[in-house]
């Protein structure tokens, strides 16, 4: 016996319980382990942080539904607690009954899951332009939870963060203060708030806050055509956007009325003129009203001459090798009526304006050449009528005291008095 007892106070010295920590979310269940790598048949015990046992070996101790028995040898003694709650917490005891006992701690962690958050401070609706304070709030973490705000998908980090402890001492109360003013890009916008603890496995609560923002209407006018031409229709658009939404618009022409309900037709938002002509310019105006303000768009309206076909080319023959063509077209502009365009010479100065160029040459040409023959043939005239003078004058008559005489004198005369004389002799 005496032996039998060394041996087993010997074989003891290698023995050691072995136990891990556990931590668990409130109202799941916890599993407690205690494992020995030798053990020559010694018992196995679990008890709570309030040194009461729990289980002896494979025989439960104490009273309480929620702890059940996993496993049991001599070599390990596994329990579960089920629907932990935070007064589980605590550290529990595996001791194995050598001589001396021998025990292993494992502490229980059981984390406190937050309550869904809730955002408060929202009044609908906010008007464009107003400081707005929202409020995130959320109760029973623990550790204390961590809030987080977004707009747009995009994080918000310039916010106020508190952290209050519980009634129970154990759990906390977080909320974060969220202050910013808004603008008429809010309306529609979700904020959310996010709350983000261990115990949510990776799954954030969240809370979202839709925000309604009234503002006064933006007002813009759409033509249906971006050169209005007469005897065309043009239906003008007034896009308006407010909230609330303004319903119906005003149209005006000129400050007044609009003169011609039977031409001019106002359907909705649309201003639509059937048949434009030149009394319909001036300037439109399309105002929109809701219960925060009015706005108003204005349209000038300049309607155009249709462009007709080009006239029939006209050519002006010459007696150059030169041919001028002028084309008229009819174009409009944005002050008068229409305004008549010259097709002009294609070698002239880019930009400069004036007369037909080739015209004027062809004009110039033919003077040119008809004061050129006249003076050809007055030349040719002068000269024979200057020969014969000069031949008459140099023939005999030098010493003639007169034009006269000397023609009397000269050799065809004195020829012609001799044959008469002789033909009378």
């Amino acid at each position: 016996m005496a032996a039998a007892s060394k041996n087993k106070m010997k074989g003891s010295q290698g023995q050691f319980p072995l136990t891990q920590n556990v931590t668990v979310v409130e109202g799941g269940t916890a599993i407690l382990t205690c494992r020995v790598d030798q053990n020559d048949n010694t018992s196995l015990q679990w008890s709570n942080p309030a040194q009461q046992t729990l289980y002896f070996d494979d025989k439960k101790a104490l009273r309480d539904n929620r702890i059940e028995l996993v496993r049991a040898s001599w070599h390990e003694l596994s329990i579960s607690v089920s629907d932990v709650s935070l007064s589980d917490e605590g550290q529990y005891t595996c001791s194995l009954f050598t001589m001396p006992v021998k025990t292993s701690k494992a502490y229980l962690t059981v984390l406190g899951v937050p309550e869904k958050p809730q955002i408060s401070g929202f009044s609908s609706p906010v008007m464009e332009g107003d400081l707005m304070q929202l409020t995130c709030k959320t109760s029973g973490s623990k550790p204390a939870a961590d809030i987080r705000w977004f707009k747009n998908d995009k994080e918000i980090k310039d916010v106020k963060y508190l952290k209050e402890e519980d009634a129970n001492r154990k759990t906390f109360t977080v909320s974060s203060t969220l202050d910013f003013r808004v603008d008429r890009s809010d309306d529609g916008v979700a904020v959310i708030c996010r709350v983000d603890h261990e115990s949510l496995n990776a799954t954030p609560q969240v809370a979202m806050q839709v925000l309604e923002i009234h503002y006064t209407p933006s007002v813009k006018i759409i033509p249906s055509t971006p050169f209005p031409q007469e005897g065309q229709p043009l239906i003008l658009t007034c896009e308006s956007k407010g909230k609330p939404l303004p319903e119906p618009v005003l149209w005006t022409k000129d400050g007044g009325e609009l003169p011609d309900p039977d031409r001019m037709v106002v359907s909705g938002r649309e201003l639509n003129i059937l048949f434009l002509n030149k009394t319909d310019n001036g300037t439109y105006r399309c105002e929109a009203t809701n219960t925060i303000g009015q706005s108003s768009a204005e349209y000038v309206l300049i309607v155009h001459d249709v462009p007709n076909t080009l006239l029939p080319t006209t050519i002006i023959p010459s007696l150059t090798t030169a041919t001028v063509t002028t084309t008229v077209a009819i174009t409009t502009s944005p002050t008068t009526s229409a305004t008549t365009t010259s097709v002009r010479d294609p070698n002239a100065l880019a930009g400069q304006t004036g007369p037909d160029h080739a015209l004027i040459g062809g004009i110039v040409a033919v003077v040119v050449f008809v004061t050129l023959c006249s003076i050809f043939l007055l030349g040719r005239y002068l000269a024979r009528h200057k020969g014969t003078y000069l031949t008459n004058e140099a023939k005999g008559a030098e010493d003639a005291p007169d034009a006269d005489t000397a023609i009397i004198n000269a050799e065809g005369s004195q020829v012609n008095a001799e044959e008469k004389k002789e033909y009378f002799i």
